[in-house]
């Protein structure tokens, strides 16, 4: 799931997190996934796990309670939701970098075909 794209790796797992947030996919328990849980599901470390639940903390989307996990809170999930323009840009802005750097490659490949 994580990709090399400029973007921190935890910045990366927030945002996915936060627009499964904003899809209401933790409202049933209210309790977001476990560090352990994170780290298997993105394959990341658990700082960055760890730096993603902090960052949802950050932005008002958690709370954490020591021994027990991070909890949503009370208006989480519209808080998400709210938050879907700039992360939308820079979702596009991500995709554009990859292309970029996709669209480079295959220049490259076709001046090293044009040559032989």
């Amino acid at each position: 799931m994580i990709e090399w794209s400029g973007t921190p790796a935890y910045q990366q797992v927030a945002e996915d997190l936060r627009k499964r947030i904003a899809r209401d996919e933790f409202t049933q328990s209210g309790k977001l996934p476990s560090l352990s849980e994170l780290q298997g599901h993105y394959g990341v470390t658990v700082t960055v796990a760890r730096d993603a639940i902090r960052q949802l903390r950050t932005d008002g989307l958690a709370v954490s309670h020591q021994g027990k996990g991070a909890f949503l809170t009370v208006d989480s999930a519209d808080r998400a939701r709210e938050a879907g323009p700039e992360a939308a840009i820079a979702e596009l802005r991500d995709e554009v970098t990859r292309l970029r750097s996709e669209v480079s490659d295959l220049r490259e490949r076709v001046a090293a075909l044009e040559t032989e």
